[in-house]
Formats: C-alpha cells, structure tokens, sequence
C-alpha cells in the first residue's frame, strides 16, 4: 500500500443520516474506538454525564480499555457491563440485565448507554436506551462488519421473541456512530463473511457500480487479506446507502423496506433451524439466493444475473443453499414475519443488479413452488 494510501485510510469520513428531527453523524476511521470520547465532546452533551457501555468479553477485552479510557479523558463518567452476546442471547432476559445495571448506576434522563459490539449487543442496548425512562441517548460503536455496514445505522432495535426475529423492539435513533475498521482486524472470519451479505446487498438493491466492484476484487472473505482502501470504501458506500434510505424513510412505511432484501426467507431459515446456528448474515445470504431464484420463476429478472449474485456470495465464503425445512412450517413462519401487510406476505424482489421491487403479489404457491425448487 503506498504512502498516500495510508495517508487516505488515515483520514475520517463523516456521513450525516439527515432525519429531519434529530440527524446524527456516522464518523468512519481507524483508531477510533480510543476517540470515541472527543468526538461525544463535539456535540451538546455535559462534562460528566454517566454512559453506560455494554459490551461482550470478547469485544471489551481488545477495547474496552481503549472506550473507557477516551471517554473519560474527554470528561465523562463511563461504566462498564459485558454480557454475553449471540443471537440465542437477544432476549427480554438479557435486556433485564442492561435495565437492571442502568438503575444500579443512577443512569438518569441525560445520561447516555453507548453500545461496542455488534449487532446483538446494538441492538438489544439500543432498545434498552429507548425503554430506559422512555427513552435516553444511544451511541453505537459497531465492532463487526455486519453492525458497521447495516445495524448500527437506522434507529432499529429489538429482541428476538421465540416464535420470531425482532418481533420485540423500537426505532431509537442514536446520537452518534462511530465505525473504527482496525476492530475488523479480530474478528472472526466467519463473521466477516456474514457481514459480506450485507454488502453484497446494497450492491444489488441500488448500487450496480459496488455491486461489479465486488466481482473484481481479489478476496472478499478476509479482512487482513482485502485491499484496504476497497473495504475502506466498502463501509463509507454502504453507510452511505444506509444513510440515504433512512433519511428517506426513518420507520419503514415505503421505501426503507428494500433493505429487507433477503431477510424475509432468511428470518425463516433463522427461526426453524434455531437461532445461532446460521449467523444472521449467512442466513440473509440464503435469503437473497431465494428469493432470487423466486425473481426468476416470476419472469422478473434474469438467470445471468441471478448466477452473477451467487457467483459473488459464494465468492464472499457464504452459503447459497436452502436447508432441509418444512415448507408448512416455512409458510407459518413468513405468515408470522412482521413485514406481512393485511394477512399479504411482502417481498423485496430484484429485477436487475441494482433494482428491486417491493410486491405483495406473491401468493402461497409461488413460494412452494420456489421452496420445492430450493431443495
């Protein structure tokens, strides 16, 4: 990498979510996690104020240090909880216990709850700021890919309930988003690639030019072997993707919902083979390979560009096939799913690398037919 690559990867991009009521910045750089508190210090928020982080062990011990010692070197008073992260953990019991720690701390209606992890950890203390005294300041520090490029951005929080994926939940906006991309550097290869999904994604709902980026690149499945200025550019895109739907639609009544791309039959996939056995972005790479092939049977969009997107998560170390389920169990499951409208099974459907369409005309058969070609 030459002098001046560094130089740019060295360099912070600032993306503002232009929400017409309280808009918030997402700051992308490296080294950020031990800054977090200079940029807090930036907005209208008093010297002194308690944060409350939660974490998970594996995240606050690399940074953690790093976190606590920035913010109160920037002057605030921060407190520590690690819990224990993973989709099984996303419940009401593991949201008690962020409750119960808030009110332990005194945390009061100006403090704040500030979230390192990913996006179990983002979302479950994101939905416990929006709770705690009807509602207090949410920071998010997403520490995987998966988070960076999609949960951590969007005001979506929740828990999961037994019978269904973030079926519990509130849209809580956060004040601040600061994406540090060396955290990337320990995570897990498997959960890199689960957040390749994500990317991909964007790549097919609306960016074609990210999309045939992707295609070129050398490895998508490796943080430390990936270009860096391309996942660099990577997290800034899809921020920047995230940013411009959001703004546009803040609680999902229209078009925020092409972001569901892939997560209707990969909440099925979530469900009926357990929580934590597919990681979420693994199960949404199902999903897109799904509902693809379900684009295809209805004269949509075409087989090229359906084995182009297959091409490029398998590229990406995911996986594209459906798993022995029951199709009555699959159709109770997407009945279930809280983007049905009026008893109408909602899907975001792709008629070209980057477009898709929102329809409600899907019925029954269609999904046998699509999940009896699957398997």
């Amino acid at each position: 990498m030459s002098t001046a690559q560094v130089a740019d990867l060295q360099e912070r991009t600032r993306i503002t979510v232009s929400l017409e009521r309280n808009p918030y910045d997402v700051i992308i750089g490296r080294s950020m996690v031990g800054e977090i508190g200079a940029a807090l210090a930036e907005l209208p928020i008093r010297s002194g104020t308690k944060i409350l982080v939660v974490s998970n062990p594996d995240v606050a011990g690399p940074y953690g240090d790093s976190c606590l010692g920035g913010l109160r070197a920037a002057g605030f008073n921060p407190v520590l909880l690690e819990i224990d992260a993973g989709e099984e953990r996303k419940t009401l019991q593991t949201l008690s216990l962020i409750l119960d720690k808030a009110q332990q701390e005194g945390l009061e209606r100006t403090s704040l709850m500030l979230a390192l992890g990913g996006g179990v950890v983002g979302d479950m203390t994101g939905f416990a700021a929006a709770c705690w005294l009807r509602g207090i300041g949410i920071v998010q520090v997403p520490t995987t890919l998966l988070s960076m490029v999609d949960a951590s951005i969007g005001g979506k929080t929740g828990v999961n309930h037994p019978k269904g994926k973030n079926l519990i939940g509130a849209f809580h906006q956060p004040r601040l988003v600061v994406i540090d991309p060396l955290t990337l550097n320990t995570l897990p290869i498997r959960e890199f690639r689960a957040g390749m999904a994500e990317v991909i994604k964007y790549g097919v709902i609306g960016d074609p030019d990210l999309f045939s980026r992707l295609e070129e690149a050398t490895d998508l499945s490796d943080p430390v072997a990936m270009d860096p200025t391309l996942l660099h550019d990577i997290l800034v895109l899809s921020a920047e993707a995230k940013a411009l739907v959001v703004a546009d639609d803040e609680r999902e009544g229209g078009r925020r919902a092409i972001l569901n791309y892939g997560h209707t039959f990969g909440h099925v996939v979530e469900t009926l083979t357990g929580y934590g056995t597919w990681l979420h972005g693994e199960a949404v790479a199902i999903g897109m390979a799904a509902v693809g092939r379900l684009a295809v049977q209805k004269g949509l969009w075409s087989e090229a560009d359906q084995q182009r997107q297959l091409k490029l998560i398998e590229k990406a170390g995911l996986p594209v096939a459906w798993p022995a389920l029951d199709r009555e169990a699959a159709l109770r499951t997407l009945q279930g799913d809280k983007k049905v409208r009026h008893g109408r099974l909602r899907f975001v459907l792709p008629t070209k690398i980057g477009n898709v369409i929102i329809s409600d005309e899907i019925s029954n058969e269609d999904v046998n037919r699509c999940l009896e070609s699957l398997n």
